[in-house]
């Protein structure tokens, strides 16, 4: 039965993700290790602050969370790459959509986005959190970074907070709902973490 409230949610995540099945990545098959965690945007500042408890709980229990935010990481990419001022200056002046794509170019899933992510992800952890997707949103786009990711988290579970919901159909396939409104394409290869049994 999948939990309702979020205190149940809560509850849900904390006991599949600090289990020894879920932590070994056993029962996957072939599959990718990735993870979604589908929540009503208007929970956005809650849910923020379970996924807070839920890091401490699992510090606590002996695992380690790796948190990429994907707004703070695009920021400090424009930084590192000198266009982050250039980038500010230009948005008043340029037509949306000629800026969506400009960032969208500069801020590619699969040049830049991928590369940066596995760069940040040496080191010692046992899960990684996947969050701020609400807060790049039209410039890049979950689908795009899930499946780019695929060879770069490969080793250790993937949660991916998103903002909407992970509707699955045996005969529509499984798509990406962002803010419960703005359907991404599809992207089958995830599980909803709150179908997962501990």
């Amino acid at each position: 039965m999948i939990p309702k409230t979020l205190h149940e949610q809560e509850e849900h995540l904390f006991t599949v993700l600090s289990g020894r099945r879920f932590l070994r990545m056993e029962g996957l098959g072939n599959e990718v290790p990735f993870f979604i965690y589908p929540y009503a945007p208007e929970h956005a500042l809650a849910v923020a602050a379970a996924k807070k408890r839920i890091k401490n709980r699992l510090s606590n229990a002996g695992v380690t969370v790796f948190e990429i935010n994907l707004y703070d990481l695009s920021v400090e990419m424009l930084r590192e790459r000198g266009v982050w001022d250039r980038v500010l200056a230009a948005e008043p002046e340029m037509d949306r959509t000629d800026f969506r794509e400009m960032l969208q170019g500069m801020l590619d899933p699969q040049l830049h986005i991928a590369p940066a992510i596995r760069d940040r992800l040496g080191g010692d952890f046992d899960i990684f959190f996947l969050t701020g997707i609400g807060e790049v949103f039209p410039y890049i786009r979950s689908h795009n970074v899930l499946n780019n990711l695929q060879s770069v988290v490969k080793d250790r579970p993937m949660l991916l907070f998103f903002p909407g919901r992970y509707e699955q159909s045996d005969t529509l396939g499984s798509s990406l709902v962002l803010f419960g409104r703005l359907k991404d394409d599809q992207y089958y290869r995830a599980k909803n973490i709150l179908e997962q049994e501990a």
